[in-house]
């Protein structure tokens, strides 16, 4: 039996269901979920590993037009996603009205040359009726191979739509060990989901301000001891992140902590910090931080500098007697 692997990149508006979806796909939760637009900041990838295939999903952030230092790199980590990849999936959230958001959609859509699927997503919501128009509109603003009905979060049509993204897929060995379930360190899972628990804690203000840096990461037989720093804009958003006599903050550590131990199997000490740094969101210094793979990457080059042998010191030249 043949074994087929490769890439297919997500995309779409925010709140379509992107995370969902990846998240139903893989078994387990990779990428932090919430109601608030925007929740996604960087591309992950989940791994999908079955006897006959390994599919790397792709999920990414919202596509929308950036204001901010912070938006422009979540475009740029869509872009990057879907550089190279084998097929581009565009979810859109059936509920909602056609407009501006899914034109500019369509427009990445148009830009791919490669195979093109339409995932219309949350069709548990809507009447079976109107799915038909909406299959017929989208067709007539692009080009589609395949167009499937889902619901990502009642896991209706993902079976079907999983078996034909494994037949678009070249005959390939797995590009990752079959039983890791994504490419993300531990650290950025940590701070993602503290970054989650804020989100839900907090009020309409709060979450699009919300940056958490992991701080330290001590791992030991028995313990993972995880210092962290919750980054907001404002004095006022770090009254409500901390809450009344620190409730409020207690139960985001609590709730992370507690999720992060089913998914890492480890017993951990969470200690969270709340700082105010204004405009963080368009400081670029602050922003590549919470970028793992930009982080990955500077580490790497600073270690090979470390590495780098000095340059021979020529014997200094003596004055002729």
């Amino acid at each position: 039996m043949s074994f087929k692997s490769g890439f297919v990149a997500v995309i779409g508006r925010p709140n379509a269901g992107k995370s969902t979806l990846v998240n139903a796909l893989v078994g387990k939760k990779v990428a932090i979920v919430s109601s608030r637009p925007q929740t996604t900041r960087n591309r992950i990838q989940g791994i999908v590993n079955r006897d006959d295939a390994q599919i790397v999903l792709i999920d990414t952030p919202g596509l929308h037009q950036p204001s901010n230092v912070l938006s422009r790199q979540m475009m740029e980590e869509v872009q990057q996603a879907v550089e190279g990849i084998d097929i581009l999936s565009l979810i859109v959230d059936s509920t909602a009205a056609f407009g501006a958001g899914d034109r500019h959609a369509l427009e990445w859509v148009r830009r791919f040359h490669g195979t093109k699927f339409l995932l219309l997503n949350k069709v548990d919501r809507i009447m079976k009726q109107h799915v038909l128009p909406l299959i017929d509109r989208y067709s007539h603003e692009a080009e589609f191979d395949q167009i499937f009905p889902i619901s990502a979060l009642k896991d209706d049509g993902l079976a079907e739509l999983t078996g034909s993204w494994i037949s678009y897929l070249p005959e390939n060995p797995p590009y990752f060990p079959t039983d890791q379930f994504t490419d993300q360190p531990e650290r950025f899972l940590a701070a993602e989901f503290i970054r989650e628990k804020a989100i839900v804690a907090t009020r309409e203000e709060v979450p699009h301000s919300v940056a958490v840096l992991i701080e330290s990461f001590d791992e030991s037989d028995k313990l993972l001891r995880i210092r962290a720093t919750i980054y907001v804009e404002k004095d006022g958003q770090k009254g409500i992140l901390i809450g009344k006599g620190g409730a409020t903050l207690k139960k985001i550590g609590t709730d992370a902590r507690l999720e992060l131990e089913g998914l890492l199997g480890s017993k951990i000490f969470l200690e969270l910090f709340v700082k105010v740094q204004p405009n963080w969101r368009q400081r670029p210094a602050l922003v590549r931080q919470i970028d793992w793979r930009r982080q990955l990457q500077e580490m790497g080059e600073r270690q090979e500098q470390d590495r780098e042998p000095e340059p021979e010191q020529k014997p200094e030249e003596k004055d002729g007697a």
